[in-house]
């Protein structure tokens, strides 16, 4: 027998490769007549059958087919990777999506095709100021180019460094930097490493515009999409960030801005560190654990604490949807997985969710996740995803 409990530790230290050859006898020992000992479930539409055939079922498939999570970056917050730790056992455990309003339509049997839509990779374009682009998941490690006292190059892990010559005359530090973009795709990320140290991981369907070096009173780059900041510490020469009409400006800090153009607000996340946000007249400061939040046609900024689980999920490899609409989830399911979303009528776009769920699976076990709630189903044409009660 084993409880729960010891189920999902041992479970998470095989997921980690760190099981020992007795603990993997031992999951197998327990694979078909495990049972949940001293764990009573409450939920009247998830039976416990249920939840067990989920976890066995995912045990498999990651003996058969391991997913890896390649994140962007490993991030000091080792409380980030807490939460991600509980993240995954929420995963195994089979609890991943609980609807937070339902209708109660019912009959409606979708019929899937076979269309396989993979999750999104490191892929993005760097766009140089003569206009040449670099497609940088395919560009070979080492140099990318070199000019006028700057080299951009790509390191063995993918990730994009500019490096400012310091050793030029005096001159140098006169001429007007060049203005380059680093776009990702949508099923794009990335991560780049401005010439000052300021690190930059983009979400898919994002861009930033950045000087080749920075210069002058201030260092200004402009961001349309989704970025986490951990920007260079410089007391003189405070870093700025202009997304959609707003500013967020910093000295050294971690933040995450969320500036999608077809998301109806602007939110800037703060990690460590003190930022203020501005949009036209108003202006607040955050600490760290608060969010500012702006709407993209007004100016008033209002401060809230910040869901930080959900809000730094996409860096650590999950989706987490904390009572969200089925509008918000699937265009974040869109963006990362290059997919267009067609609504079947109105009423469906009135769901809501939580959960948790890797963003490195086939697309279908999201949405059949989603699914099992009872609350929609859905049909795949093509790169097409279709929701319907």
């Amino acid at each position: 027998m084993i409880t729960k409990n010891e189920f999902l530790v041992l479970y998470e230290k095989y997921m980690r490769g760190q099981c020992t050859d007795a603990e993997k006898q031992l999951l197998d020992t327990y694979r078909d007549e495990m049972q949940l000992a001293d764990e009573v479930w409450d939920d009247e539409e998830v039976s416990e059958t249920d939840v067990h055939a989920r976890i066995w079922q995912k045990l498999s498939e990651s003996r058969q087919n391991p997913v890896v999570i390649i994140p962007l970056k490993q991030t000091s917050y080792k409380w980030i990777w807490a939460a991600a730790s509980l993240v995954a056992i929420a995963v195994l455990a089979g609890l991943l999506f609980m609807p937070v309003k339902k209708d109660n339509a019912t009959g409606i049997v979708a019929k899937n095709t076979k269309t396989t839509i993979l999750p999104g990779s490191n892929k993005a374009y760097l766009t140089l100021a003569n206009g040449d682009k670099i497609v940088l998941d395919d560009a070979k490690d080492g140099q990318l180019m070199a000019g006028a006292g700057v080299k951009v190059s790509k390191a063995a892990n993918g990730v994009v460094v500019y490096k400012f010559d310091k050793k030029l005359d005096e001159q140098r530090y006169q001429d007007v930097p060049e203005i380059n973009t680093i776009t990702t795709p949508r099923g794009g990320q990335y991560q780049v490493i401005l010439e000052d140290g300021t690190k930059v991981q983009l979400n898919a369907a994002s861009y930033i515009r950045f000087p080749e070096f920075f210069t002058g009173a201030s260092r200004e780059i402009e961001l349309n999409g989704e970025a986490y900041f951990e920007v260079a510490k410089d007391k003189a020469h405070p870093f700025i960030v202009k997304a959609n009409g707003t500013r967020v400006q910093v000295l050294g800090t971690h933040f995450n801005i969320n500036a999608y153009s077809d998301n109806s607000d602007i939110t800037t996340t703060l990690l460590e560190g003190s930022v203020k946000m501005s949009k036209g007249e108003a202006a607040v400061m955050l600490l760290p654990g608060q969010q500012g939040t702006v709407n993209q046609n007004g100016s008033l900024i209002t401060v809230s604490q910040a869901d930080v689980e959900a809000n730094m999920a996409w860096i650590n490899g999950f989706f987490i949807f904390h009572d969200q609409s089925i509008v918000n989830i699937m265009k974040q399911v869109s963006r990362w997985y290059d997919v267009d979303v067609e609504y079947q009528d109105s009423q469906v776009r009135e769901n809501e969710f939580g959960g948790t769920i890797s963003k490195y699976k086939d697309i279908k076990e999201l949405l059949d996740n989603i699914k099992l709630t009872g609350s929609i189903h859905y049909k795949i044409e093509g790169r097409r995803v279709i929701i319907m009660k």
